[in-house]
């Protein structure tokens, strides 16, 4: 029997020429049945003296010269006394096993998603924070990874991907997370070790410093020019920021507020214990401009929460994402050339500013950003200052109108340098 050759077995599929089998020699052949797209190989043994076929591939995907190698090996593994259809069944069996195995697997992505169920929602005041942690910077870089497979090398890489697209502080944030997600697998038996013990804030964005950012009269001029003109700069935005500046209170504090929390007849705003970050209630006083604008965003709004959810979100949070002031002022910084790097964070710490520049005395001041009066006066004086809040709060608000309108405030020559 002589051996095939490539032009016989394209003229044979050129001429649509069909046939069971033609052999090659040593066991191997070609077969072309009618239901055949392609010429297929196989290969022929004896094995403990049964006869054995097995497939090795189309033409289409494996050339003469390589069937021909193949048969080669396989002759020789039989003569060693293997059986070769039998391997290669066994093979596909772990292949497809292992195929099952990883849609079973639970992945970093199930254990984040657990654990955020688990201990984080209906927990914290703010669980969008770490939902964003995990959606963004966890479950693209280590997600697909089997909990118990997850190394040090995996956990490094992760943090290096965030710190090297300037990032460093959600680095720290995400170390912290990681760290907190695989200590419940631990507590749950699904690892027995933290593949991200070892690693501390130098591994990630290093220690953060303190911020000093706050934003002068013309820098707040400037803002407000820009938040008219500013495309896609929605006005409901703008009275967010507004409200953020003339009140001094967190970013989470008012996103998350409900509309039962204020009595605009009497202008005030009550925060209870479990709203504020501190856990210290407290009564905010509204200054008229502040009024103002909570009587239309309250209109707007229609419902149970100052500021609702504006689309569908995955954690299902009745009230605005974290980042979607971000994103606004994203946009407005774009129109602010010049203007050192700000953050909304730096809202409060310019409020702060412009109050002991407007002369509102430190404790005063302090307590309109609703901090703990410091040593042992603040454990004997259980004052409010509520009237005096509101004077400075006011003062506060009808500085950053002026600011608004471009108009020149009228404090004294000292006061007015330091603004």
């Amino acid at each position: 029997m002589s051996e095939l050759t490539d032009i016989q077995i394209k003229a044979w599929i050129r001429n649509d020429d069909r046939f069971e089998q033609r052999g090659d020699g040593g066991g191997l052949f070609l077969s072309y049945r009618k239901e055949f797209a392609t010429p297929i190989w196989r290969f022929r043994y004896r094995f403990a003296g049964q006869r054995k076929v097995m497939l090795l591939g189309s033409y289409a995907d494996l050339s003469l010269a390589e069937a021909r190698r193949q048969a080669k090996e396989y002759r020789a593994r039989v003569a060693l006394g293997y059986d070769v259809a039998a391997e290669k069944q066994e093979r596909k069996a772990e292949a497809l096993e292992k195929i099952e195995a990883a849609k079973n697997a639970y992945t970093v992505g199930h254990l984040a998603d657990e654990y955020f169920a688990k201990t984080i929602l209906g927990r914290w005041k703010h669980p969008n924070i770490v939902r964003a942690r995990i959606e963004k910077d966890i479950k693209p870089n280590i997600g697909k990874i089997p909990v118990e497979d997850v190394k040090p090398m995996d956990i490094s890489r992760m943090l290096e991907v965030i710190v090297d697209r300037g990032a460093p502080t959600i680095a720290n944030d995400v170390l912290r997370c990681t760290k907190r997600m695989f200590d419940y697998a631990i507590k749950r038996h699904v690892i027995q070790f933290n593949p991200a013990s070892a690693f501390d804030l130098s591994d990630a964005g290093g220690k953060e410093e303190a911020r000093d950012r706050a934003l002068s009269r013309d820098e707040l001029v400037t803002l407000f020019e820009a938040m008219r003109k500013t495309k896609g700069f929605s006005s409901m935005n703008e009275m967010t920021m507004k409200l953020l500046l003339m009140l001094a209170v967190r970013k989470g504090e008012l996103i998350t507020a409900r509309v039962d929390q204020f009595d605009l007849d009497n202008a005030t705003w009550r925060l209870t214990a479990s709203d504020t970050k501190t856990k210290a209630e407290i009564i905010i006083p509204l200054p008229d401009q502040a009024v103002e604008l909570l009587r239309d965003i309250i209109r707007l709004s229609d419902g149970e929460y100052l500021f609702p959810a504006r689309k569908y979100q995955e954690q299902r949070l009745p009230y605005i994402h974290e980042n979607t002031l971000n994103v606004a002022l994203s946009k407005v910084k774009a129109n602010m050339p010049g203007v050192e790097p700000f953050t909304i964070h730096d809202f409060r710490r310019t409020a702060r500013t412009h109050l002991a520049a407007l002369g509102v005395e430190s404790h005063i001041a302090e307590r309109c950003l609703n901090h703990k009066i410091k040593g042992v006066e603040g454990i004997y004086n259980r004052h409010d200052y509520f009237d005096e809040r509101e004077a400075a709060l006011q003062k506060l608000a009808s500085f950053l109108e002026a600011c608004e309108k471009g108009k020149n405030w009228n404090v004294s020559p000292l006061r007015k340098a330091a603004l």
